[in-house]
């Protein structure tokens, strides 16, 4: 572009980019990688359930299956943030990946909370609740933790980066809900993802919330049973 503005304003003869069209390889946008069967759902949830590591990481890695949020909202989660009384976790729009007009709507994105994400929440509020972040850096409690905390934590439980990552957790959802049936437009509001239609976006996030309450309980529940169903085949492989 710059090139053929220069040939416009006659401060260059040509176009050097031109020649190179088809020299130069297109840079392909890569995905997360994630575990997207329901054995490997359950075997990643029983590995969480029996890592070593501390509990705060060990919480952080519960939260993000549980919410399948974004890594750095989860990382940068206050308590101040947490409605405990309406079960849902308020996350701003500064915070968020949303689009220019949404964010200067101020307009945050709503994290319905299962029973079990609730209850996690509450556990961890022994050991961080004085603090500003739900899940600190344990070297800095005003900063939050790092964002290699919780791909580490994936890395010690056995799990190469080509197979899954902290912001896996999203794409396992995903995969697993629409196979499960709960309809795409639901699964996408809750994702916070960016529909092409900018109002209908808006519109369907307020419009999905009973839905989105029950994907979220439903959702934690699946996982619950998938690591039960991989912890009874794991006590079976035992001598």
């Amino acid at each position: 572009q710059v090139f053929r503005y220069a040939v416009a304003l006659q401060l260059v003869k040509s176009d050097p980019c031109r020649d190179l069209g088809g020299a130069l390889a297109p840079r392909i946008k890569s995905h997360f990688a994630a575990l997207t069967t329901r054995e490997e759902a359950g075997e990643l949830m029983q590995r969480i359930e029996e890592y070593q590591g501390t509990a705060v990481v060990r919480a952080a890695l519960v939260f993000s299956a549980l919410t399948f949020c974004r890594p750095g909202p989860i990382r940068h989660a206050e308590w101040t943030e947490i409605d405990f009384s309406g079960s849902q976790w308020i996350i701003p729009a500064d915070k968020m990946k949303l689009t220019k007009e949404m964010k200067l709507r101020k307009e945050p994105h709503i994290v319905p909370l299962a029973t079990q994400a609730v209850d996690l929440l509450l556990k961890v509020q022994h050991f961080t609740g004085r603090g500003r972040y739900i899940f600190p850096n344990p070297r800095n409690k005003d900063l939050p933790m790092s964002e290699n905390a919780v791909n580490v934590a994936i890395r010690r439980m056995g799990y190469e980066k080509e197979r899954m990552t902290a912001h896996g957790f999203r794409s396992m959802a995903s995969t697993l809900l629409n196979e499960a049936g709960f309809r795409l437009d639901v699964i996408e509001a809750q994702l916070a993802h960016t529909s092409a239609d900018k109002i209908r976006a808006i519109y369907n996030r307020a419009q999905y919330m009973d839905e989105r309450r029950k994907l979220m309980q439903d959702w934690a529940d699946m996982l619950d049973a998938l690591r039960a169903e991989a912890a009874a085949k794991d006590s079976a492989r035992k001598p």
